[in-house]
């Protein structure tokens, strides 16, 4: 078998993305419901991370066909669902334990985006271009979405008086999910429909276009092909995950770490091939589209988890605890007042990536040693 499989001039799908999802799902059926040696978990997680690029790399075929900003929006999507599809799992199977992972992952998915791939791509776009150039108003519009999905969906319950802890009644979530996936419909029509321009890539005298570094589309057969590849990689994620799920909470315990931090572990292992996708970008001078995968992902993960999740809490036993603790509070207010001031000027230098950074490195040390 050749290296790579030609699609069109200056396209090339890699063969192992086309042969890995069917093999994933013979694996996932080899080992489902057994209980599996160190080894087979070890060769169990190799799999399960190359179906997860190779989901990735599927939706970057069908976003390279549909072009920007779909192709943030196909990407971010894609790996939300394999977000998703991995805590309502791990929360319905897990027991009353398991009643904030959800939020855990959620907020954990908020900290790597708007603090870990925002500020990893301005370091990245400001070293080639001195200062990263993006367009503040489709940014910032981003960034408010974020900051609103995240106060009605984990902020709100510390607060609400109607259930004890951290939590929702059953009225409250349901007005939770339902705003939630109002908003984030709301922010796709905006960058999808009305203002599409404010969400592609700036332009800048002597800069790149898309045209100058993006390869040619793929045709309308290829990127269907990568269409079916991905929702079979997507489904051999979600089996997979839950085949390792007690590995990585045994690693958790094993490491001395709060059992919050297998929310982060999922969050970090899902959004890493979309970290690498925004760093690309960032490399080429598409400051946009990395900020649009970043901000994409965070809104797409409360948006579309809060509604599943709500929806899962009539199988889950025991709380379903959303509100975040005090300290997590203190870290989403400071990456929202941040991410404002960073986003304001439309402009960036590498002190407001590194202040991202920094918020980041607060943020997995605070979930370490709370």
């Amino acid at each position: 078998m050749s290296a790579s499989t030609p699609i069109r001039a200056g396209w090339t799908r890699p063969a192992w993305t086309t042969v890995l999802p069917p093999a994933a799902v013979v694996v996932l059926a080899a080992v489902w419901g057994r209980d599996l040696p160190p080894v087979v978990v070890g060769a169990v997680a190799l799999v399960l991370a190359g179906a997860v690029l190779a989901a990735v790399h599927h939706a970057e075929v069908v976003a390279h066909r549909v072009g920007e900003p779909f192709g943030s929006l196909v990407l971010a999507v894609a790996v939300t669902v394999i977000e998703v599809a991995l805590i309502v799992t791990l929360v319905v199977s897990g027991g009353p334990e398991a009643g904030s992972l959800a939020r855990d992952t959620v907020f954990a998915a908020v900290m790597i985006t708007v603090n870990g791939i925002l500020g990893l791509s301005l370091v990245v776009a400001a070293r080639r271009d001195h200062v990263a150039v993006f367009h503040a108003e489709g940014t910032g519009a981003g960034l408010a979405t974020v900051a609103t999905l995240a106060t009605l969906s984990l902020v709100l319950p510390s607060f609400t008086t109607g259930q004890p802890g951290a939590q929702f009644t059953g009225g409250q979530l349901a007005f939770a999910a339902v705003a939630s996936l109002a908003t984030y419909a709301m922010f796709v029509v905006t960058q999808t429909v009305r203002h599409r321009d404010f969400f592609l890539p700036v332009v800048t005298d002597g800069g790149p276009t898309p045209d100058d570094v993006h390869a040619d589309p793929p045709t309308r057969r290829a990127a269907l092909t990568s269409l079916g590849l991905l929702v079979v990689a997507l489904v051999t994620v979600v089996g997979l995950a839950k085949v390792e799920s007690p590995a990585i909470e045994a690693g958790v315990e094993a490491a001395g770490f709060p059992p919050s931090f297998v929310g982060v572990v999922i969050a970090l292992l899902v959004l890493l091939p979309e970290t690498l996708a925004a760093v690309r970008a960032a490399r080429r001078g598409l400051v946009q589209t990395s900020l649009n995968l970043a901000l994409g992902s965070a809104m797409a993960s409360i948006g579309l988890t809060i509604p599943v999740i709500a929806l899962a809490s009539v199988w889950i036993d025991g709380p379903l605890v959303l509100g975040l603790a005090a300290t997590q509070l203190v870290l989403l207010a400071l990456t929202v007042v941040v991410g404002v001031l960073t986003v304001v000027p439309g402009r960036a230098t590498r002190l407001q990536g590194g202040i991202h950074l920094v918020l980041f490195a607060a943020f997995l040390f605070l979930a370490v040693s709370p």
